[in-house]
């Protein structure tokens, strides 16, 4: 249960990120921050996989990790804001 409540928390952390990378009229709350962080880390991930951008070890993965879940973030903001407008 702890890993759940710990993702989320780590969600709304690269949803802000994200949030402050791609500034909008969003008017979303922290919960919702939240869920796109999470979806969009997810998404990102699951991505890069596709493509084969995270087979192996890398040195530094938790900064690369940490780069593809706002990546993700980011993409999932903009397909929000595809359907918001």
């Amino acid at each position: 249960m702890f890993h759940l409540i710990w993702k989320f928390i780590l969600g709304i952390i690269v949803g802000l990120v994200a949030r402050f990378i791609l500034p909008g009229a969003e008017h979303m709350g922290l919960f919702l921050t939240g869920i796109v962080g999470v979806v969009g880390s997810f998404g990102g991930h699951f991505l890069a996989q596709a493509i084969g951008l995270e087979s192996g070890e890398r040195p530094n993965g938790r900064i690369f990790s940490a780069l593809i879940s706002v990546g993700g973030a980011i993409l999932l903001l903009l397909i929000l804001r595809l359907f918001h407008h």
